[in-house]
């Protein structure tokens, strides 16, 4: 592209307009349009056009702009069920929209880079430290998985012999996005692929990749525990990530030919390897009832007890023969939801699930035991009046620290997340002083 080319721009400086009002200033929708109205008046006696009339015509070029070389796409999508009797509920009719980038071309863009070329692994295989002849694990493709991976596929079809396996690693994490969604949950999903090594990916590099927004229905408080919205809940983040996912299929099957950042073209077969997420997204995603194991057949009440590990074989065959409530009650299952994994070549979610150790550690350790452990410790020892003096003081002592963290740093957050990871320290910090 030449530098003076800024399609879909009209010019550098509605680009730079676009990039400040959505990067730096971050201004929502409504006063986006003060500002244009403010300069439109501005310039009638001057005669000059505005560069955008308002925010909905900057949303439309911005949404059309492609990211490095993929282009964000988007689909809309609603309930379409049978209605029960009665007046509809608010969530029937909605419509949900659905941002994303094509992860294919998302992967090629990884392949492609030369930020990759020399530390990239083609194939499986196994390293041993030549001092004391122990076997090395540091990155994906010198794990079991993947050479078992491989095995299978060629088995499966001798014809792929030679193709380079490529191991996905999806992950995803419920977060609210306010800057022009007017505080919107959404689960942001991240790719990335294994063959990198895990050097690079603890170097931040551009080795993880944001492809999509998964939408997450609301509803009104009378509607949300029914059973026909938390089913509809359910299957639509499934049915999301199957869209979303869809172009994998095929080269999940037959090798596809693309071109390195080596400067040479490989053929390549793609594999869904893992999924990174917290208990709750687990729950979601191997589609069991929340408080029940994640990996075994275990009884909610009595977890101790030895039990089969699930499998995508053993749930196909309770679901064909039992009633859904017998399913819920006594297997923990959520027999009417259909997983994402069904609609991909050799995927098992039940193999795939990942936990997000840093995630759990944060929520677990501090949030689900300490705060909770202080609050019940100060109940205890000093009374439910008392403690509540002393937990209202905690609370200013957090909002103080908070407001001292948000000067230091506003100049220079960037995300949202760094303003949340902000935040919780800040918040571990005031309870670690509390004990």
């Amino acid at each position: 592209r030449m530098p003076d080319d800024w399609t879909l721009y009209h010019n550098q400086l509605e680009f730079e307009l676009a990039d400040f009002l959505l990067t730096h200033a971050k201004m929502p929708a409504r006063k986006i349009d003060m500002l244009l109205d403010i300069w439109a008046v501005s310039l009638i006696g001057l005669g000059g056009q505005l560069l955008f009339t308002n925010h909905t015509d900057l949303y439309r070029i911005i949404d059309s702009t492609h990211t490095g070389d993929v282009k964000w796409d988007n689909f809309t999508i609603r309930y379409t069920g049978e209605e029960q009797g009665g007046e509809p509920a608010p969530w029937m009719s909605d419509t949900y929209e659905v941002w994303y980038q094509d992860p294919c071309e998302v992967i090629h863009g990884i392949l492609v880079s030369s930020e990759f070329t020399d530390s990239l692994d083609y194939v499986p295989y196994w390293e041993y430290d030549a001092s004391n002849d122990q076997r090395c694990w540091q990155d994906f493709m010198l794990g079991d998985w993947a050479w078992e991976q491989a095995d299978r596929i060629l088995s499966d079809d001798p014809t792929v012999a030679g193709a380079t396996l490529v191991p996905i690693i999806l992950g995803s994490d419920k977060t609210t996005i306010s800057v022009a969604t007017g505080q919107t949950d959404y689960y942001p999903l991240y790719l990335s692929i294994r063959n990198i090594h895990n050097t690079l990916h603890c170097a931040h590099w551009n080795a993880v990749i944001l492809i999509g927004f998964l939408a997450m229905p609301k509803t009104t408080r009378e509607h949300t525990s029914t059973q026909a919205f938390c089913k509809f809940k359910r299957q639509l983040f499934h049915s999301l990530l199957t869209h979303i996912l869809y172009s994998l299929c095929h080269p999940m099957k037959e090798p596809e030919t693309i071109l390195f950042g080596d400067n040479y073209y490989w053929h390549v077969i793609y594999a869904l390897a893992a999924y990174i997420a917290d208990y709750e997204e687990q729950v979601l995603l191997l589609c069991i009832v929340c408080n029940w194991c994640l990996k075994c057949l275990g009884h909610h009440d009595n977890l101790n007890k030895d039990a089969l590990r699930h499998s995508c074989e053993h749930c196909d065959t309770i679901i064909e023969e039992l009633e859904f409530c017998q399913l819920w009650d006594s297997y923990g299952i959520v027999g009417d939801i259909v997983p994402f994994t069904n609609d991909f070549p050799c995927a098992d979610i039940h193999a795939m699930l990942s936990p997000d150790i840093l995630h759990q550690l944060i929520k677990g350790g501090f949030k689900d035991h300490l705060v909770d452990w202080v609050e019940r410790y100060l109940v205890h020892v000093h009374g439910r009046t008392e403690a509540d003096k002393i937990l209202n003081d905690i609370d200013q002592w957090y909002v103080y620290s908070l407001i001292v963290h948000s000067l230091k740093c506003q100049d220079r957050f960037s995300t949202v997340s760094e303003g949340v990871r902000g935040q919780r320290k800040a918040r571990a910090k005031v309870r670690v002083v509390g004990v």
